[in-house]
């Protein structure tokens, strides 16, 4: 299912502000990549960065590096004192993200860490402003579990893909994604823990804020 409208996707990213040129030329990188679709994007990255703006957070931590896209949206928030970590499996990706992070003024605000997130989240003892979770989709109730005791209150953990591609609209959801998508979104639904807003922004996102 095609959720997004092609003419409305080039008007919403005419009127939002440009991308810097490091992140232009990180899209344009990407759209060489087998999995180019998982890039956040103009209007999504956009998004993060004024969400990041808004809160000035001091701690972020992003599930699923991917090219470094996000984290630099991301980062463009942090306090000067403040720290972005990134999580990313793939050792290539991982390598190909610090190579765009190198070239930007915050490579040392910037900590990744390549391997296993559900390893790596318990060995990070920080207490976050912001959690943006965007890696295997089976894993988001994990993710969610290790993170949210650790986020401050009114803090933000902010889901990726949350409609994924549409599957999850579905009478009768098939794919396992999916329905690890529809199970997590449910579980966050159910949680008195915090309050959530599901935007239809790309693939959709969900802004969860802990009580």
């Amino acid at each position: 299912m095609e959720l997004i409208n092609k003419k409305a996707e080039d008007y919403s990213r005419y009127f939002s502000s440009l991308e810097d040129v490091l992140l232009a030329e990180i899209a344009s990188y990407t759209n060489q990549h087998p999995h180019a679709e998982m890039l956040s994007g103009h209007v999504q990255g956009k998004l993060l960065e004024t969400v990041s703006c808004v809160l000035q957070p001091k701690k972020i931590l992003e599930v699923g590096t991917f090219m470094g896209y996000s984290a630099l949206c991301l980062a463009r928030g942090l306090q000067p004192e403040g720290e972005l970590h990134t999580i990313e499996l793939r050792e290539g990706d991982a390598k190909t993200a610090q190579s765009f992070f190198s070239k930007s003024l915050y490579n040392k605000k910037i900590i990744l860490h390549t391997g296993n997130a559900l390893d790596i989240i318990p060995c990070l003892k920080e207490t976050w402003d912001i959690v943006f979770i965007d890696a295997d989709k089976v894993s988001y109730i994990d993710y969610y579990e290790l993170t949210l005791p650790h986020v401050k209150q009114n803090g933000l953990i902010i889901a990726d893909n949350v409609l994924f591609h549409g599957e999850v609209l579905e009478e009768s959801i098939k794919g396992k994604n999916a329905k690890a998508i529809h199970t997590f979104n449910t579980h966050v639904s159910n949680d008195k823990r915090v309050e959530q807003v599901m935007l239809t922004v790309r693939d959709g996102l969900l802004l969860i804020r802990k009580l």
